[in-house]
This record gives structure tokens, sequence and C-alpha cells, in this order.
């Protein structure tokens, strides 16, 4: 099937498209900044349930950001020991919370929500441990900039559909896939709420379920039978003995 070769015009067909199927969401993040700041870093290269406990182990053994801070490393390590890396995640936490205070007296980035987009963003990613996912994820969900985050799911969907080349990295994404689409916060959201649940629950990694996807016809890799070579898609590893 011929089908637009314009990737803008495409990008926004499919979350046209995945819209219908999803339904659109009004912009949703946790309450509280700190907690979605906090959460995003545990919420790394682990599921859902496990951010959860983690978080809330945290804050029943440190109910107070001071104590988080302050903990004795091994003790921090052991509240957040659910979420994968824990050993990297609690000086990321500790390494973070002491920037804060030191720069602004308290935990708290409210302040955010003042600052222009490039601002804030800057100041983010200033931070140590914070990435760009992280960034984008505070600053789309809780104050809703016009920022796109793009995860696992988003990279992979993206590039099995063509949206972005095979070897565009998840870095590169964020902007390439943000010029295509209008600077709006609600669109945004949208865009990466949907292709996440794509991700998630149809375009998986390892068996995609291309029959019941509503972006097949329009999808490169499903018109080349799945054997495009994509960098967002890992490799099984070959058995041994």
């Amino acid at each position: 099937m011929q089908f637009d070769s314009n990737p803008a015009a495409r990008t926004l067909d499919a979350h046209q498209r995945l819209n219908e199927f999803y339904g659109v969401q009004a912009i949703y993040g946790r309450a509280d900044p700190m907690h979605e700041l906090i959460g995003t870093i545990l919420s790394h290269r682990t599921t859902h349930a496990n951010e959860v406990t983690a978080y809330r182990t945290m804050r029943e053994r440190f109910p107070t950001w001071e104590q988080v801070r302050d903990a004795p490393l091994p003790d921090l390590i052991d509240a957040i020991r659910t979420a994968n890396y824990p050993e990297v995640k609690a000086p990321y936490i500790q390494n973070l919370l002491a920037h804060l205070f030191r720069e602004t007296g308290a935990a708290n980035i409210d302040f955010l929500n003042d600052l222009s987009t490039e601002d804030a963003m800057k100041w983010l990613t200033d931070l140590p441990g914070i990435g760009l996912k992280t960034a984008t994820l505070l600053l789309l969900f809780n104050f809703q900039k016009p920022v796109l985050p793009v995860d696992t799911h988003v990279h992979r969907v993206t590039q099995r559909l063509g949206l972005i080349g095979p070897k565009v990295s998840a870095e590169k994404a964020h902007a390439l896939l943000l010029s295509y689409l209008p600077p709006d916060a609600g669109v945004l959201f949208n865009f990466h709420k949907h292709f996440y649940w794509h991700g998630q629950r149809i375009c998986t990694w390892y068996t995609p379920k291309c029959p019941d996807c509503v972006l097949r016809d329009t999808c490169d890799h499903y018109q080349s039978g799945g054997k495009t070579a994509l960098s967002s898609t890992p490799v099984r590893k070959a058995r041994t003995g």
C-alpha cells in the first residue's frame, strides 16, 4: 500500500488514529511535583508496581526530604530495593536533594511553573542524575509545558512505523518528533500516553501484535514483514549449551 512519505504528516496521522483508538486524555500527573521527580528516577528500568513500592517504603522510613538526603546510603538503598539498580538510584536521589537544598533552600520545585520551557528544561537537566526523559515527563505532566517525553515504548513504536529513522536514538527523537507536532501540551501529552500504551499493549518488544494494530497499513515494520533492524528493539540472546 502507498502512503504519505512525509514524516510530519505520517506522525500527525498516527497521532489522530491513536486518539480515536484510545480516546483523548486530559493532562494528569502526580499532585506533588517532587513525587513525580523522585518517582521518575525510581521508575527507570523497573515496573510501575516496583516504583510505587520503593517510593512508599522510602517515605515511610524517611518521612521528610531532609531525612532522605541525610540517610545512610546503605539504608536508602535498602528502602528502594524493589526498584532495579537501587545502588545507582539512591546516590542520584541524595545528590539531587543536596543540590536542591543548596540552591533553593528547600525540596520544592513549584517555581518551574513560572520559568520558560527552555529555562525549566535547562534547570532540570543541570541537576545531577536528571536526563531528558525525566525532565520532559515532569514538565509535561506537572507543569503542562510543551515538551515530549520519549521512553522506550514511544521510541520503539515510532521507529517501527518509520516516523523516525532506524538508527535515531531516543535522545534525538525528542526534538525530531516534537518538530512534527503542534507545540501544544495537550497534544503532546496524548501523543506520549497513546504511543506508550501502544508499545505496552500492541507493539511489544519481541512479538508485536500486528493483526490488532490500527496503524499496520502505514507501518514500515509491518510492510517489511517484520524484517527492519531497529536500534530500539532488543535482540534475543542466543541460547548456549
